[in-house]
C-alpha cells in the first residue's frame, strides 16, 4: 500500500470508527456541551451546535470570549472544551494536564472602510500593514500605500486603527505575521496575545467587535478571521505573501498556506502557518484548536463536550467549509482523533466507549 492510499485508508477507518464508537457518560446525551474561548472559531461552533441540536437533541453552550480566556476556563475545569487560536505553550500543556488538537483551517484579513474602494482592491505588504499597526504610517494617501496602489485615488483621510482588547489567538497569529515581514515589529512588539498598542487605537472585544467598528468607522482598518467579512459585509485587502504574490483571502490560498506546511507534510500542527511558501498561498493563515483535559476531573462534562467535537469531526467536513473554514489534512485529523481517544476519567479509564450509532447531518442541514 502506497503511503498516500494508507493515509487515506487510516483517515477511514478512524472517522468510521466514529460512528460505531462515541465518548459517553450514563447521563452524557442529557447532559449540555460547553465550551469557551476563540472568538474567530466561533462561527463554525455555532453552525455545529445547530445541526447538532438537530441530530441528537443535545444542547452545546458556547462562550465566546477569546483565546486566553478560553484556555484559562478549561485550566479551571469551568467548561467541558477550551478554544484557542494559539498552539499552547508546552508547560501549559503539562502542568494543567491538558490535551489539544486542531479543528479547522482559516485565515486573518485585514479589513478596511473606505470610500470607493472594493472588495480586494488594495494593496498592502507585511512592512507597510506593520508601520500602519506601529502608528507610522498615519493616513491613507501616504506615500508608501501609494506606491502600492498606482491605480487608485486614495482619499487624505486619517487611518483609524481598530484592535482586539482581550487576549487573541487572531492577535497572536497577526503579530506572528507582522514578526516575520518587520524587524522592528518583532524587536518592539513581539508575538502576543495581548498588544501594548500605541495611543489612539480603537481597542474592542472580540471579532465581533472589531468587525463591527471597522463597518462603522469611516477610515478605519482592523484584522478578523475571514470568515467575518462576509458575515458583516466588509472591505478585505490583498497582501503581497511570500514568493512576491499580491493574493485575496480565500479558502483556496488558505489551503495552499497549508499544503506547504509540516501540518501537510508530517501531520504536526504546533507550528504556525504565517508566511507560507507558494504563489498561491494566504501569509496570515492559522489553524483553530480545541483543548480537553487529559484525565478528566468532571467525566460528565468532558463526555459531553468530547461527543459534541466527535460528531462534528464526522459530520463537520461541510460545515467547517460553509462557515469559510478550511478541512484539516488527513494525517492531522488521524492525530487528532487518537488524541481524542486518549482521555481518561479519574480511574484512568477510557470514558466510556460505548457502541452505538450517532446520528448523522441530513442531506437538507
Amino acid at each position: 500500500m502506497k503511503n498516500k492510499d494508507a493515509i487515506v485508508f487510516f483517515r477511514w477507518i478512524a472517522l468510521c470508527s466514529v460512528v460505531v464508537f462515541a465518548f459517553q457518560m450514563a447521563s452524557a446525551n442529557a447532559a449540555t456541551a460547553t465550551g469557551a474561548g476563540s472568538s474567530a472559531a466561533a462561527p463554525i461552533y455555532r453552525t455545529w451546535a445547530k445541526s447538532y441540536l438537530r441530530a441528537t437533541g443535545s444542547i452545546v453552550e458556547y462562550d465566546s470570549i477569546g483565546s486566553s480566556a478560553g484556555m484559562k476556563k478549561i485550566q479551571q475545569n469551568a467548561v467541558g472544551f477550551g478554544a484557542t487560536d494559539v498552539y499552547p505553550r508546552e508547560e501549559d500543556l503539562i502542568n494543567g494536564d491538558l490535551v489539544v488538537f486542531p479543528i479547522a483551517i482559516t485565515g486573518i484579513s485585514p479589513i478596511i472602510n473606505l470610500p470607493r474602494i472594493q472588495n480586494g482592491q488594495l494593496r498592502l505588504t507585511g512592512e507597510v500593514l506593520s508601520r500602519i499597526f506601529m502608528g507610522e504610517i498615519s493616513h491613507w494617501n501616504a506615500s508608501e500605500i501609494a506606491e502600492l496602489n498606482p491605480d487608485i485615488v486614495l482619499p487624505d483621510l486619517a487611518i483609524k486603527v481598530v484592535v482586539r482588547a482581550d487576549g487573541s489567538g487572531t492577535t497572536y497569529n497577526f503579530a506572528d505575521y507582522l514578526a516575520k515581514t518587520s524587524q522592528k515589529w518583532k524587536s518592539t512588539y513581539g508575538v502576543k496575545t495581548t498588544i501594548q498598542w500605541p495611543d489612539g487605537f480603537g481597542s474592542f472585544k472580540g471579532s465581533d467587535g472589531v468587525s463591527k467598528a471597522v463597518r462603522d468607522t469611516v477610515g478605519a482598518i482592523g484584522y478578523v478571521d475571514y470568515g467575518y467579512v462576509a458575515e458583516y459585509g466588509l472591505t478585505a485587502i490583498q497582501m503581497k505573501n511570500s514568493d512576491g504574490f499580491y493574493i485575496k483571502p480565500s479558502l483556496s490560498s488558505f489551503k495552499s498556506a497549508l499544503k506547504n506546511s509540516e501540518w501537510s507534510a508530517k501531520g504536526k500542527f504546533n507550528n504556525t502557518l504565517t508566511s507560507k511558501p507558494g504563489k498561491d498561498a494566504w501569509p496570515i493563515t492559522m489553524g483553530t484548536f480545541v483543548v480537553f483535559p487529559r484525565m478528566a476531573k468532571n467525566a460528565e462534562q468532558t463526555a459531553a463536550a468530547l461527543q459534541f467535537i466527535l460528531w462534528s469531526f464526522f459530520n463537520g467536513d461541510t460545515l467547517v467549509q460553509e462557515n469559510n473554514f478550511v478541512r484539516l489534512p488527513d494525517r492531522v485529523q488521524a492525530s487528532a482523533f487518537r488524541i481524542m481517544t486518549s482521555i481518561r476519567d479519574q480511574s484512568g479509564m477510557p470514558l466510556n466507549m460505548e457502541l452505538m450509532s450517532l446520528p448523522a447531518v441530513s442531506k437538507g442541514e
